[in-house]
């Protein structure tokens, strides 16, 4: 155990069982450091999903100002070539497919004895020496070609949409950052398949700056099903897959839940998948003390977990008054989407000088704009010629919920 020095996601409690409690006197990281360089010098770093677990080392090495760089090796990617049509190969069910004990899944001695017997097979199936001779990726720092670089010098570190356009002025990739520059070096030294393909066929980029990063999403959304560029294929498809939805029980009680965003009944908010949409579900009933039970937080036909440790007035059990519980409940759907009301979100400009608005009315996302700190926006007639009409779709009213989730500090003006 290693205590991260922050708080730990009840979403990640719930997966791992790994609680603040089990941490709070484990070592810190940089109590630890030294030992991992020791133990891994001149070595190769053998793990299920190496690049995850490397990313997060060189990350925390970074922090102390260390450079660390080592040799991996990856056992999702061997097991993938060497051990072809699994179902899963996550280390779970690979392992028990494979007949492979496997105890203490989630911690460090579990899983790494799991890994390292699945190693043991992968080299006895390894006949044509692909470990040794092709597998070992050795961290290499990335050229950049001379007219990409001049592309590069020619691109701000702000944040905008960007288009990278071929030589017959075909834009072939839209796409936004809070920092265009740094982004299009990324494109310009991946090793995908999709960023080699750029490479090869970019002639020139452009960009918008926005200011603000919901601007540049819904910016970038438009401007992907308008221009439908070849490597946008996945954008071009409906950006979220589950929403959260709201019914009243036999005891009059609303509960919530999470499903599929293919429903017809209109959702509360919505999200990219259905583990960030229970993520969000553990700290909203948490934050408005909303029953586990009713939250499908905790499938029970008795009380819930939180109401056995106090923490729930008890509306699983019809204890909670009906009224109470669901004034809650109401609060966090007001809170979470923005349904029949007329309102302002306000977020930073292109300038120190502006403001970047987005106007919503009766539910209905109708544009953005931007204003000089002098404008009285609350002037309806004013506010209308400032913005630039948006298409209001699914699409739009996920991102700018998600946006309002993610900025707590965002203003948000209503309109009467």
């Amino acid at each position: 155990m290693v205590n991260p020095e922050r708080e730990i996601q009840p979403f990640v409690v719930n997966l791992t069982g790994i609680n603040a409690k089990m941490l709070k006197n484990a070592p810190k990281f940089y109590e630890v450091a030294k030992r991992i360089v020791e133990i891994t010098e001149d070595c190769i770093i053998v793990a299920h999903n190496s690049s995850f677990d490397y990313r997060i080392l060189k990350t925390e090495f970074k922090r102390l100002g260390f450079p660390f760089k080592r040799k991996t090796l990856c056992t999702v990617e061997l097991s993938q070539q060497l051990i072809p049509n699994m179902p899963s190969y996550s280390l779970g069910k690979l392992t028990r497919a494979l007949g492979i004990p496997m105890s203490d899944r989630h911690r460090a001695s579990g899983d790494a004895i799991a890994t390292v017997k699945l190693f043991k097979m992968l080299l006895s199936k390894d006949l044509d020496k692909v470990i040794v001779k092709d597998a070992i990726k050795v961290e290499q720092k990335s050229k950049i070609a001379p007219n990409l670089k001049e592309i590069i010098e020619q691109l701000p570190s702000e944040t905008g949409v960007y288009y990278i356009y071929n030589a017959d002025g075909d834009i072939i990739y839209i796409g936004k950052s809070k920092n265009i520059r740094k982004r299009i070096v990324q494109h310009f030294t991946g090793k995908n398949s999709k960023s080699k393909k750029i490479q090869r066929l970019v002639s020139s980029v452009t960009y918008e700056k926005t200011g603000s990063e919901l601007a540049a999403l819904l910016k970038e959304s438009a401007e992907i099903k308008a221009n439908k560029p070849i490597f946008n294929r996945a954008l071009r498809r409906t950006i979220f897959t589950h929403a959260l939805y709201q019914s009243i029980d036999e005891n009059g009680y609303i509960n919530l839940f999470i499903d599929k965003s293919s429903r017809d009944d209109t959702p509360i908010t919505t999200f990219n998948t259905r583990g960030s949409g229970k993520q969000f579900m553990f700290k909203a009933a948490e934050s408005f003390n909303l029953c586990q039970k009713l939250t499908d937080l905790y499938d029970t036909k008795t009380s819930c977990f939180k109401y056995e440790v106090k923490e729930c007035d008890g509306a699983c059990i019809n204890e909670e008054p009906v009224d109470t519980y669901n004034e809650k409940v109401q609060a966090l759907i007001d809170k979470y989407s923005y349904a029949k009301k007329d309102m302002l979100i306000i977020d930073k400009g292109r300038t120190i000088e502006e403001k970047s608005v987005f106007l919503i009315e009766n539910g209905v996302f109708k544009g953005m704009g931007y204003f000089d700190l002098n404008h009285q926006i609350h002037n309806r007639a004013i506010l209308k010629s400032l913005i630039t009409p948006m298409e209001n779709n699914r699409d739009t009213q996920h991102i700018i919920q998600s946006y309002m989730r993610r900025n707590k500090r965002l203003k948000i003006k209503e309109l009467r």
